[in-house]
């Protein structure tokens, strides 16, 4: 016999739990990526999720209470990246084969091959999604240029060093303030900034083709100092009216000069680096199941095609909108 418990209430985490093998992976895959599950024991599985409501990213505790194996395909859209609670979890990725262990590594799993993994039947996690866009955007404002290609994140990284320490101090801490009711999380700005003070300090941990440019002074530069300030000016302010003329006139520089710099910066267009943004505002409400539908959600936020809104936000989280609305609905 088996059991399935899902609860939430709009500002609680969703807490699902369940002895059944399908259960698990259906919901494991609805909360990350598509895979494959195998369980060392069927008798004693006993999956724990807890997802808080979150912004623009996913963060999760996991836990199945027995030996699994997972297979998942290359995940193309995002970032994976598991902390250890307790246990052990081997991965294997791009011709690697790493252990984490609670308190001493993490794991890093990048989008563009495919991943197996083995937990431990006392591992719990903290699991960390990241949209592709969303931390190639922060790299590209820390750096002053776009990723060219995909972030190389070692698959494990040390958590016994004080970055490591400090990473899973920053992790716990967001983990908690999205799970209390009132808490941090459900102010929108506050939220948005410590989900980039923890990008910010993921990738000064995670070693990766950037770890030394991270790691110097800001690059010099007016131009590009001056594109970084515009896109920190749409991250704090996407209600506003942000077409390429507005930007260009708040940086001082010609809208030709703008676009190349975001070119140059970001890797992408003024306009697309907007939408993003307001795409990211999108998925928090219909996280947070704020009020009003999809549509009207999606138009506060200047979306009014659906069709071409559900493709730009399905390139960007990996599900349509509809999908999130409904698993943050509170149960009938």
């Amino acid at each position: 016999m088996h059991t399935d418990r899902l609860t939430t209430r709009p500002e609680s985490p969703l807490r699902f739990r369940t002895t059944d093998p399908d259960a698990a992976r259906a919901q494991v895959t609805k909360t990350f990526a598509e895979h494959r599950m195998s369980v060392g024991d069927k008798g004693v599985l006993e999956c724990r999720l807890d997802l808080p409501h979150s912004g623009r990213l996913t963060l999760a505790r996991l836990g199945y209470g027995t030996d699994v194996t997972i297979l998942g395909p290359p995940m193309k859209s995002v970032y994976h990246v598991n902390l250890p609670i307790s246990g052990t979890s081997t991965v294997r990725q791009s011709g690697s084969t790493r252990t984490s262990r609670a308190g001493r590594s993490g794991i890093a799993m990048v989008p563009g091959d495919p991943v197996t993994m083995w937990w431990s039947p006392d591992g719990v996690q903290y699991a960390l999604k990241l949209p592709r866009e969303l931390l190639e955007a922060h790299v590209a404002k820390l750096t002053g240029h776009p990723v060219d290609g995909s972030i190389r994140f070692t698959l494990n990284f040390d958590l016994a060093a004080p970055p490591g320490q400090t990473l899973q101090a920053t992790v716990g801490f967001l983990y908690a303030e999205l799970s209390r009711p009132g808490g941090l999380g459900m102010m929108p700005a506050v939220r948005h900034e410590l989900e980039s003070a923890l990008m910010t300090q993921l990738l000064m941990t995670v070693p990766s083709q950037f770890s030394t440019e991270l790691l110097r002074a800001r690059p010099a530069g007016t131009r590009r100092s001056r594109i970084r300030e515009i896109m920190d000016y749409v991250d704090e302010h996407p209600g506003q009216e942000l077409s390429t003329a507005d930007l260009a006139a708040l940086a001082g520089i010609s809208e030709r000069t703008l676009q190349a710099g975001f070119r140059d910066v970001a890797g992408m267009s003024p306009r697309a680096y907007v939408r993003g943004v307001r795409l990211d505002r999108v998925h928090a409400e219909l996280c947070s199941g704020a009020p009003g539908s999809v549509t009207e959600i999606a138009a506060r936020w200047g979306f009014f095609h659906p069709g071409r809104f559900a493709q730009q936000y399905r390139d960007r989280f990996g599900a349509l909108p509809s999908d999130t609305a409904r698993s943050s609905r509170p149960p009938a």
